[in-house]
């Protein structure tokens, strides 16, 4: 949990009276256009003017007494893979630079509006979010708050959404997560992401990279702050989280492929979490889930994403490879590796895996595993691909479990002040995401040692 105001303590500050709307943009344009700053690689757009006069809008509502959000005036940040009515998406990408401006606001956007959030601007990411490490050649790789002057990667492929709330130029971010998107950069800057139920947040505006696999969630700096931005994007009410004590709880480790090539910083900080938990009484058992064992081989030739991006992608990539990231393309080719066979047999694989893997966990409250094997790497150390391949798949590996056995999950940090971040993943099977949000803020104190 980094330092700064949680969404609640900015809309009691708001309903006071102790701060306004257009301050609260103002400081977050200050950041974003300060020069020595990360704001022009967090920003593909900043959208300065619309924010002020939303800001003011929302000042002079609630000065009126208007029936108002709570979090109405609250600047949020809104990834480059959305529509929003009047402005180009173009994905972190080159290619669609020219493509004509969104007719609408997608639904995440509408739904963020509808509550009275700000949109500030949109953030950078990996090109057509298909990274893990937020690496982007065309408008820069924002740089982990972490040891910044040694060029460590955000995380990906929502890297702006996670910088822009490590510093302060926005209080929440909306994000996507196909393979962990949310939840690594969260967990390589010491924020809290959250993946839900892929059908819980419409996906209508939102860019596709897999329809089978694409979800909708925030990063922000506490699970409370997630829970409220995820009520907003899934269109459900903001209820108080569910009660439970810690000393029923009962998670399951999944030994295997999960706890393989750990760095020595996770597994640390991982065991460490476990312990503090066990000394409050939290029951954890390491149990087998083969299952994850079997995702690697299911996803040989490329999975879900490669299949899918490239049916989206190959007219573009007919007329306009040279401008994509030769990183990007390359993977997205992968989806010519798969026969129309192929693809049914991976729909097949993936559904029995949800079957057995939801049936096999369905005993424990939730898992719990490190939300990503490595420490975020140096960017200048993945000039190789076969560097870049090997910190991209540890990056992704095991978020991708639980998206494709169409879980929820969150990610919390665990890390000490001072050493690299460390993300450690609650996770359970779909349509729980209430009870793990409820179960995330009940842990949320006991694991987190104040990283940043």
């Amino acid at each position: 949990m980094l330092d700064g105001p949680t969404l609640k303590d900015l809309a009691r500050e708001l309903a006071s009276g102790g701060t306004t709307s257009r301050a609260l943009v103002e400081e977050c344009l200050a950041r974003a256009t300060d020069d020595a700053g990360e704001g022009s690689r967090v920003f593909t757009h900043l959208d300065s003017e619309a924010a002020r006069m939303a800001a003011d809008a929302m000042d002079r509502l609630r000065q009126a007494g208007a029936p108002l959000s709570c979090y109405a005036g609250i600047p949020v940040s809104v990834k480059d893979l959305f529509d929003i009515e009047g402005q180009v998406t173009c994905a972190g990408s080159m290619v669609l630079r020219d493509a004509p401006p969104a007719s609408a606001d997608a639904t995440a956007v509408a739904r963020l509006r509808r509550a009275g959030f700000v949109v500030i601007g949109r953030t950078n990411m990996t090109e057509f979010a298909y990274s893990g490490l937020g690496i982007n050649p065309h408008y820069g790789t924002p740089l982990n708050p972490w040891r910044r002057d040694r060029g460590h990667v955000p995380g990906g492929s929502s890297s702006g959404a996670a910088i822009s709330v490590t510093d302060g130029m926005a209080h929440a971010a909306l994000g996507t997560d196909t393979g962990g998107s949310c939840r690594i950069p969260a967990a390589f800057t010491g924020l809290v992401g959250f993946k839900p139920t892929a059908r819980r947040v419409s996906l209508r505006g939102a860019l596709p990279l897999s329809s089978h696999l694409d979800s909708i969630g925030p990063i922000a700096r506490t699970v409370g702050c997630c829970a409220i931005m995820d009520s907003v994007l899934s269109d459900t009410p903001v209820g108080p989280m569910l009660s439970r004590k810690i000393d029923v709880l009962h998670l399951a480790v999944p030994v295997g492929v999960a706890l393989t090539d750990l760095d020595d910083e996770v597994a640390s900080a991982f065991d460490a979490a476990l312990h503090r938990l066990m000394a409050k009484g939290v029951r954890i058992d390491h149990v087998p889930v083969p299952e994850f064992d079997e995702v690697a081989t299911i996803n040989a030739k490329g999975g879900f994403t490669a299949a899918e991006s490239y049916a989206w992608h190959r007219r573009l990539l007919s007329k306009q490879r040279d401008s994509y990231d030769p990183r990007v393309s390359i993977r997205i080719e992968r989806g010519t590796e798969q026969s129309a066979a192929d693809y049914i047999d991976l729909l097949a694989a993936r559904a029995s895996l949800i079957e057995r893997a939801t049936r096999r966990i369905a005993s424990y409250d939730a898992i719990v595993l490190p939300t990503v094997a490595l420490t975020p790497p140096h960017i200048a150390d993945l000039q190789s691909d076969e560097a870049y391949g090997r910190a991209n798949l540890l990056s992704l590996r095991n978020c991708t479990l639980i998206n494709m056995m169409d879980g929820c999950a969150i990610s919390l940090p665990v890390h000490k002040q001072g050493e690299a971040p460390v993300g450690l993943m609650l996770a359970a099977a779909a349509d729980a995401d209430r009870h793990v949000l409820s179960m995330a803020a009940l842990l949320e104190p006991i694991v987190a040692q104040r990283g940043g």
